[in-house]
């Protein structure tokens, strides 16, 4: 058996997840070595600060902050900075160089992906990207290759770790909002700045990714709809309850057509929705991730396990790596990127959904006829409605109010969305309380 040279690893970055995959590569660098067949070298790690704390200990000397000069040596590199900038110049200067490349970056994979694909199709680079959706969930890998002989007709997942971990606190705990997401931050699992998670920035750029592997069409990130859970109330989801639903953040990418065209096309969209309580995705408690795949021929697919954690993540990227060196040593392409069918891509006006809409209206005969002829000039059919009444005492006369909780068939989007923009007008309409999508349902 001929000896093969060691392979040089260049890590950017030594974070929560950079730092785990020094450690891991340093501990475990002879088993690495057997399933390889050549031995790793951690050449050296690239960081801002070479004297910043950090968690694990890992030798100084390994430390730089001379990025490009450590990626000319290397034969892979892995970019564990986050963000756009400078990562996406050290991706492409990794590229350029001939080493392959593995990255956790959702961000600038959403935003530039199409580009940096082709720089390695260009030189015949690899680009590994395990990590960028579902933290230690293997999803990446069957849409790429396992499934890229099927057509996915739809994709239904919890990918974010954080909102789960708030939502799942205010169904188990009663906690509010508020009291979830500071939990969140005391364990670690939400940022100082939340933004990302809690405004679904973040699982929209999952979605993007997850997406642009499904369908083989490159998806921007700008085409995903965003709805975030900071609207998400206490009472909205003891309602969820009472009705037999919780409430999860969910990215959902879909085939469907166009009724109004006829035109086949897919669409990415991350929003709050209700979920049957005997739906697999209720039971996904805690920062776990869960994503359905749903194939023509494979059927339904489901992929579960800690969507967050540095020690978590890094077993992604490690599994990346022991890829990328096995490319190295047996020789030979690598998995191309299928991006080319082009598929059209649909407004969210054109998915066909659920809406449950709460009303608070005044309490007065004719109301929720006069409600329910405008969910019928819409087009829209009501399937139950749950009607309570309070009364606010004033000075001289009770004045008395109802909440209505209406939940309606399966409509297009355009349709339900029209709906609640006439309902909100209704003069007997004080407030729309809140609207949630159904998904999910049990058969």
């Amino acid at each position: 058996m001929i000896e093969y040279r060691n392979l040089r690893v260049a890590l950017l970055g030594a974070g929560s997840v950079g730092s785990q995959v020094a450690r891991l590569l340093l501990e475990n660098r002879d088993e690495l070595a057997q399933r390889i067949g050549a031995g790793i070298e951690l050449a050296g790690i690239a960081v801002r600060n070479v004297d910043a704390p950090r968690d694990v200990d890992i030798p100084r000397e390994l430390f730089t902050t001379d990025a490009l000069g450590l990626i000319e040596s290397a034969d892979i590199v892995v970019e564990l900075m986050g963000g756009i900038e400078p990562a996406r110049e050290y991706i492409l200067a990794a590229i350029t160089s001939g080493a392959d490349v593995v990255t956790g970056n959702k961000a600038l994979l959403a935003t530039h992906g199409p580009e940096l694909f082709t720089a390695a199709e260009r030189v015949g680079a690899q680009l590994y990207y395990e990590a960028a959706a579902g933290g230690a969930i293997p999803i990446i890998r069957p849409l790429r290759e396992s499934l890229a002989g099927d057509r996915v007709e739809r994709i239904l997942g919890i990918v974010n770790g954080t909102t789960n971990f708030i939502l799942d606190r205010m169904d188990t705990d009663g906690d509010t909002f508020e009291n979830a997401l500071a939990v969140a931050t005391e364990l670690g699992y939400a940022e100082a700045d939340p933004t990302a998670d809690i405004e679904a920035y973040d699982a929209a750029q999952k979605a993007a990714i997850l997406a642009s592997l499904a369908f083989h069409t490159s998806f921007p990130v700008e085409a995903v709809h965003r709805e975030g859970i900071t609207t998400v109330t206490a009472a909205q989801v003891e309602s969820a309850q009472k009705a037999g639903f919780v409430v999860k953040l969910l990215a959902i990418c879909e085939r469907h057509t166009d009724p109004t065209t006829g035109v086949e096309g897919v669409t990415a969209r991350v929003h709050p929705a209700l979920v049957d309580r005997r739906h697999p995705l209720a039971a996904v408690h805690d920062a776990k991730n869960a994503v359905f795949v749903q194939a023509e021929a494979a059927g339904d697919l489901m992929f579960y396990g800690a969507g967050a954690g540095g020690l978590e993540t890094a077993s992604a990227v490690l599994g990346d790596l022991v890829s990328a060196a096995r490319r190295h040593v047996a020789g030979g392409p690598g998995v191309g990127e299928s991006t080319q069918a082009n598929v059209p891509i649909l407004p969210i006006g054109t998915v066909v959904t659920r809406y449950q809409i709460t009303l608070t209206v005044a309490d007065r005969p004719g109301v929720l006829s006069q409600i329910a002829a405008l969910f019928s000039d819409h087009g829209v059919s009501v399937e139950a409605v749950q009607q309570s009444v309070a009364t606010a005492r004033g000075q001289e006369t009770d004045a008395r109010t109802a909440t209505l909780v209406i939940v309606t068939h399966e409509a297009l989007e355009s349709a339900l969305a029209a709906t609640v923009e006439s309902v909100a007008r209704h003069d007997a309409v004080e407030r729309v309380v809140s609207v949630l999508r159904v998904e999910g349902e049990t058969a």
